[in-house]
């Protein structure tokens, strides 16, 4: 039975399970649907599943997704991509302050920041030789890394030090965008890079391995869980904790290096930061209170939005993106989206889209327009638009941003 309340929906599984979507207006497709249901089936989801109107299906937990769960964690929920979210910075400089040709100043930040990947001796995604920050900042990370790697030595041989700091490939990226003013912004994507990828994969093949043991069935492997109080619980909240400041410390760093490429790259005037800056998680797991009780909650491709947070739900390549103040829904969780969502897979963009396509779609926008980045062309993406009306009950609009500049990976 499905019961249709404001501008979400409310609906039971064949099971039993509760799920509430925010997915009015939005593409909700049958694959996501049936994990989303296969998670609100869980024994331990507390009261029930909350959906994001950016949901797509993920590997064994649906992107876009809000999972609370008392006594039990799952790490393929959390995922590989471990304290993925954003930065936003707002700068005094105004949109006549800039050049007309952005591409030096793209240059200057690609150069700044190490970006991509590559196979071989050294990762050109990685730092060859790390600067006094990195250093300084991997020092305030290392003794906690150190103990875990104590009991798991897997982590020790990880691009760790040399990643911090670092954007990576696929949807990360970093951005200047101008707001509804003409305020030119810093708006950067990235999580835990290497070292969090590894914790990720590690926990996840040691959950499946614990359900085998304990001949606990799933209807989906990706779902293997940790009890409270089993062996490998409290390892992985301890990794995946200092998975998630290693991501927020990543951002902070980036920030840092691209504020200092723009000053130094002598393109535009000097400037001063404005307003606070907003670094918020959307791929992470955190102990919080919601209807009275202590849990664990996982937010799968989702931003905190308790009232008044500050969060950011960016568009792609050439949409709008949007600073966005949280109004503290219960039913959500106190979460909103994370993004847009995407409407295909990265193979079906490629099959789909030229070059001349991505061409079109990001006119006006300064970024790289070549075959390889077609994966992350604006028409792989749900309409941004769409996504906020489905979850206008969740958020504010506190700024409107729009992309003159796009780094990726």
């Amino acid at each position: 039975m499905t019961e249709k309340l404001r501008n979400h929906n409310i609906y039971q599984t064949e099971k039993g399970g509760v799920v509430k979507a925010w997915t009015n207006g939005v593409p909700f497709e049958d694959s996501a649907k049936a994990q989303v249901d296969n998670i609100a089936n869980l024994p331990f989801i507390h009261k029930w599943v909350s959906i994001m109107p950016d949901v797509h299906k993920g590997i064994g937990a649906t992107i876009g997704s809000v999972i609370p769960t008392v006594g039990a964690v799952i790490p393929a929920a959390v995922g590989v991509d471990i304290g993925c979210g954003m930065m936003a910075q707002k700068t005094s400089l105004t949109a006549s302050d800039l050049p007309d040709n952005l591409f030096k100043i793209r240059n200057d930040i690609e150069r700044a920041v190490p970006h991509g990947m590559s196979k071989g001796k050294r990762d050109k995604g990685s730092w060859h030789d790390p600067p006094e920050l990195v250093i300084q900042r991997w020092t305030e990370l290392s003794m906690d890394f150190d103990a875990i790697c104590e009991k798991h030595p897997r982590f020790i041989k990880t691009n760790n030090m040399n990643h911090l700091g670092t954007l990576g490939t696929g949807n990360h990226f970093i951005e200047l965008c101008l707001d509804e003013e003409d305020f030119v912004w810093i708006m950067l994507h990235s999580g835990s890079r290497g070292v969090g990828n590894c914790i990720g994969n590690y926990f996840i093949s040691l959950a499946k391995k614990d359900m085998e043991r304990w001949m606990i069935h799933l209807p989906d492997s990706n779902l293997a869980y940790f009890p409270e109080g089993s062996e490998h619980f409290a390892d992985y909240c301890q990794a995946v904790g200092w998975a998630q400041k290693f991501a927020s410390t990543n951002r902070e760093i980036m920030m840092a290096n691209v504020i200092r490429s723009l000053k130094l790259g002598k393109q535009i005037p000097d400037f001063t930061l404005l307003e606070t800056a907003v670094n918020c998680h959307h791929n992470y797991v955190a102990r919080e209170n919601h209807f009275g009780k202590n849990i664990l909650l996982t937010r799968k491709g989702a931003v905190k939005a308790g009232e008044g947070d500050l969060g950011i739900i960016p568009g792609s390549m050439g949409a709008r993106s949007f600073i966005v103040r949280g109004k503290g829904n219960a039913d959500s969780f106190h979460s909103c989206s994370h993004g847009a969502g995407r409407v295909m897979s990265r193979t079906e963009a490629f099959k789909r889209y030229t070059v001349e396509d991505h061409l079109e779609a990001t006119k006006g926008v300064e970024c790289r327009k070549d075959k390889s980045v077609i994966d992350e062309t604006p028409a792989a993406y749900k309409d941004i638009d769409a996504v906020m009306k489905a979850q206008s009950e969740l958020v504010d609009i506190v700024h409107t941003l729009k992309q003159v500049v796009c780094v990726k990976g």
